[in-house]
């Protein structure tokens, strides 16, 4: 046996062990924050006798699960990242960025352990008020999640030849040499390295298909390293801040609300409802896909979920109406970008996190723009489809259309439930999406008869991988935003940005030119 099917073979075995660690404790912890929060909820709400250890667990359970699905989405690859530089490579080339990527992102964790280990330390002579547990076996999350995911990084660079992982490694290996000697001489360009560093180093990172978190942290830990005195346990600590914030308990409780409307039915009936309704006028099922997606974006985290119980029931017959694939698949993408704002947006759950902007604020503005947007849609989809083949296509009976809206009734209070709690200050976002992950449960169960127990194992583990790839992107993007606020950086952008011309219509400019660009 030559050397690369025996360190494939070794590859697997690693791989296998690390699923097994990382995707059972998961799973349990997404079911966990499930009861504590839900328990904390009723105690509230229905007794009027709160419980004030439960938000506390649920922080402390919620770390380790970041931690975890972290783990989880390196081990399946599914850490958000760039690929559409690397995709138009060779495949030769493809298999060095590939061990480019896993040797940087195993290099970040090996800056970040020793780290990790003494904030779990430091950590030990803190207790939680109410439970009185000593926070480091919270804080500790992060140093297990670290060595799980160095061993993950390491098993992928043992999948590769030899020649590809070497090259990787002396890449990297050949980076950090280059900025350990010329340390010194770099400190000369004073706030140009935040360029060198935030800008060329971490853009060429994401370009070569690096993990945008791991990205970001190896950026801050690089900068941090060269040009500065500052102990790593800061980046750890800001890490720490940035993934434990108690309004992002709700994404991955949100990400499991999506898996689980489609699992029960819920988005299936709204679907039906909408395609009797207008399904028979032209262009009309391209109307019900973009009416569903605004529906169900308001129940669930995940827009691949969305997608998933949305498409299966139209394209059949949106491809026998003449539709192309092309459109269709152009169509559901434009829709998912649309349904961005949409409470509960996960991206505006991150917005109100970092920013300290009330998630009821931004959960009433997001409406507005997804709504215009959903109707510029429907306007290009009624234009291009002037030559849908509406043959054999009939209106069905008032009869008809009454009884698929009964069906979809229980799915259809659930969107405008949550957002009308979230936005009147009724609860927030986290209580009401553990109210409808139980709402949800008993409706599938008792209404729509749709609980395949077999799915919800997989489903438990997509909310942990899911949930652990955005919270370290948020993790990591903190301690870089703590760095960027100790240059000085951040307040020259302010002022820079208060006195921007055109008032606020010019700073409302700026503001997206950067979005768009970032």
């Amino acid at each position: 046996m030559t050397r690369a099917p025996r360190s494939a073979a070794a590859a697997s075995r690693i791989e296998r062990a690390l699923r097994l660690i990382a995707e059972i404790p998961a799973a349990i912890l997404v079911v966990a924050e499930v009861i504590v929060l839900f328990t904390g909820v009723m105690a509230r709400y229905v007794f009027h006798a709160p419980l004030v250890w439960t938000d506390e667990l649920a922080s402390i359970l919620f770390l380790w699960l970041a931690m975890l699905g972290s783990v989880i989405a390196l081990q399946r690859s599914e850490h958000m990242r760039l690929t559409a530089v690397v995709s138009g490579l060779s495949p030769a080339g493809r298999a060095r960025t590939e061990a480019l990527a896993s040797a940087a992102v195993a290099v970040f964790l090996v800056m970040l352990i020793p780290s990790a280990w003494d904030y779990a330390s430091d950590q030990w002579f803190i207790e939680t008020p109410a439970l009185g547990i000593h926070d480091t076996y919270r804080a500790v999350a992060i140093l297990a999640g670290g060595l799980l995911m160095v061993v993950t990084a390491l098993s992928r660079l043992l999948r590769l030849s030899w020649k590809d992982a070497a090259f990787g490694v002396l890449a990297i290996g050949a980076l950090a040499a280059v900025l350990h000697f010329a340390g010194p001489s770099l400190h000369a360009l004073g706030n140009w390295n935040l360029v060198l560093f935030f800008v060329l180093l971490l853009g060429t990172g994401v370009l070569l298909s690096v993990p945008i978190g791991f990205a970001f942290g190896l950026a801050t830990l690089a900068y941090l390293a060269t040009l500065t005195r500052t102990p790593l346990t800061i980046v750890v600590s800001r890490m720490d801040e940035g993934m434990s914030n108690l309004i992002l308990l709700a994404v991955p409780l949100f990400v499991f609300l999506g898996l689980l409307i489609e699992m029960t039915g819920m988005a299936r009936a709204m679907v039906n409802f909408l395609a009797s309704l207008l399904g028979h006028v032209r262009g009309g099922l391209s109307y019900v896909l973009l009416g569903a997606m605004y529906l169900v974006s308001g129940i669930s985290g995940s827009k691949a979920a969305d997608m998933a119980a949305i498409a299966p029931v139209l394209f059949p017959e949106m491809k026998r109406r003449g539709v192309n694939e092309g459109e269709l698949v152009s169509l559901l993408s434009a829709s998912g970008a649309m349904s961005e704002t949409i409470p509960p947006s996960l991206v505006l759950i991150t917005i109100g996190s970092v920013t300290g902007v009330s998630i009821a604020a931004l959960f009433t503005g997001g409406l507005m723009p997804a709504l215009v947007l959903a109707i510029a849609l429907a306007l290009i989809a009624r234009f291009r489809a002037r030559g849908e083949n509406l043959a054999g296509v009939v209106r069905p009976p008032w009869r008809v259309v009454g009884r698929s809206f009964i069906i979809a009734i229980p799915a259809l209070i659930l969107p405008f439930v949550i957002r009308t709690a979230v936005i009147e200050g009724i609860a927030t976002a986290t209580e009401v999406s553990t109210i409808g992950i139980v709402y949800g449960i008993l409706v599938g169960i008792l209404i729509y008869r749709q609980f395949p127990l077999r799915r919800l194992y997989p489903m438990l583990v997509e909310t942990a991988a899911l949930s652990g790839a955005i919270l370290l992107i948020i993790g990591t993007a903190t301690g870089m935003a703590w760095a960027l606020t100790q240059s000085g950086f951040s307040r020259q952008l302010a002022q820079a940005m208060a006195s921007m011309p055109g008032g606020a219509a010019g700073f409302l400019a700026v503001s997206i030119l950067a979005f768009v660009v970032l």
